[in-house]
């Protein structure tokens, strides 16, 4: 099939790789000219395994290519796919300023019937939306289809090559016959509904996908206190097939581009329909305080933290990515230096990029880890990345000044920890957290 993919960050970036692995012929197009460039030279903007190989074989293949001429790029193609960013207003509300922008230029443009899918994730309604800013100009046929992304940055590839399921919601036979075809080299499970449902899937799972987190991130926080292990609580509870092991694991809350931006945008979905959506508005601000639990644990563990050097390890929302968009790590370390603390940082792959989110002269930037940990009054562990869980613990105390081991991901196990002399807290682990002798509470 002949695809056009209009936006090249995460979503349409991936998604016009893997369309064209699996043997269409696909245009990409972008309206930053550099970025163009940069795509055409064979390099990627995005930090993402496996994508700059599977896009350099495929434009070596003449499967696969990027422009900036949207025109000449809708004229050639039978299905037109939106995914362009939908960036959260002040309000929460999702911005879909590009979104218009795009459908317009597509009204424009559109000179024969054409399926226009959108994989931006836009709010309940928005396809109805876009349909009339297309039809507004132009008189030629189009269907419309929503067909909402569940790909997770850092798996993102994997996750469109072999997805759990494909949500097509469109009123039209047509579209359904055409899509079903373009999928179904992908997986045979594809759910068909109307456009509206298809809108709310995608907001409903991520939603409840933050839900298991910030739940599972209060029993922790409850596991401290009553001298459980929610750990082996998480574990137990992920047998039951009702319940299931993911995103159950505790530590210091989500981030990113995803489930900050859509858990805010469906509770204003919500409210401009006059429901107050009590439970994702809680799981909102568990999820806000958790990432603070580790300046708690901070400040038992050293007193005052003015004037202490602290070690951050890990600056992305999640290992295996360059993104820090929501990422805990900025408020933590903004935190600390709003409390005298100097910061020695270190990250991987996503240093350049929080730089430009947080930057101050109290922040030094590491090369390795150990660099950061060197001469730290403790060190935070933010980010689950594979290199942390891999280090020599002994030697990692020998470099600190004080052996003060905050793990916000719970990456370490007692069998590690116990023979070193690390203070050490993790989260909703009071066995191994309450290491000086105090007992959880009497019940």
């Amino acid at each position: 099939m002949n695809i056009t993919v209009i936006g090249t960050g995460y979503v349409g970036l991936v998604s016009g790789v893997c369309f064209s692995e699996i043997g269409n012929n696909v245009i990409c197009v972008d309206n930053n000219p550099e970025k163009v460039a940069l795509l055409r030279e064979g390099n990627v903007p995005i930090y993402e395994p496996g994508l700059k190989e599977l896009m350099n074989a495929n434009m070596k293949a003449g499967r696969l290519s990027f422009t900036e001429d949207i025109g000449e790029a809708i004229n050639r193609s039978d299905i037109i796919i939106i995914a362009v960013g939908t960036p959260s207003l002040p309000n929460g509300e999702a911005n879909l300023s590009y979104v218009e922008l795009v459908a317009k230029q597509i009204g424009s443009h559109i000179d024969s019937y054409k399926i226009i899918m959108t994989k931006s994730t836009v709010p309940v309604g928005t396809n109805d939306r876009i349909q009339e800013w297309i039809s507004s100009l132009t008189q030629h046929a189009f269907d419309m289809a929503s067909v909402p992304e569940f790909l997770r940055e850092g798996t993102a590839v994997k996750d469109t090559l072999y997805p759990d399921r494909i949500v097509i919601g469109t009123a039209s036979e047509r579209a359904v016959a055409t899509l079903k075809e373009l999928h179904q080299p992908l997986t045979d499970q594809i759910i068909t509904t109307d456009i509206r449902s298809a809108e709310m899937i995608k907001y409903a799972s991520n939603a409840f996908l933050a839900t298991k987190i910030s739940f599972i991130n209060e029993i922790s926080n409850i596991c401290e206190k009553v001298g459980a292990d929610v750990s082996r609580v998480a574990e137990g509870m992920g047998y039951d097939k009702r319940i299931g092991s993911s995103f159950l694991k505790a530590g210091i809350g989500y981030g990113g581009s995803c489930f900050p931006k859509d858990t805010q945008a469906l509770i204003q979905i919500a409210g401009n329909v006059d429901y107050d959506f009590k439970l994702l508005k809680s799981v909102v601000e568990v999820n806000k305080d958790q990432r603070f639990n580790v300046i708690r644990k901070l400040e038992e563990a050293l007193d005052v933290l003015d004037g202490k050097q602290i070690a951050v390890w890990g600056l992305a929302f999640k290992p295996d990515t360059d993104d820090v968009r929501d990422a805990p790590a900025i408020e933590i370390i903004q935190r600390l230096l709003d409390q005298g603390a100097t910061v020695k940082a270190y990250d991987p792959i996503a240093t350049e990029n929080f730089r430009k989110e947080v930057d101050s002269p109290a922040i030094s930037w590491a090369s390795s880890a150990m660099e950061a940990a060197r001469d730290a009054d403790a060190l935070c562990v933010l980010t689950e990345w594979k290199e942390f869980m891999e280090v020599d613990l002994a030697e990692l105390a020998a470099h600190m000044d004080q052996p003060i081991l905050i793990d916000g991901r719970n990456i370490y196990e007692e069998d590690q920890i116990k023979d070193t002399p690390f203070q050490y807290y993790s989260v909703g682990r009071p066995g191994l957290t309450n290491i000086d002798g105090r007992k959880p509470a009497v019940l």
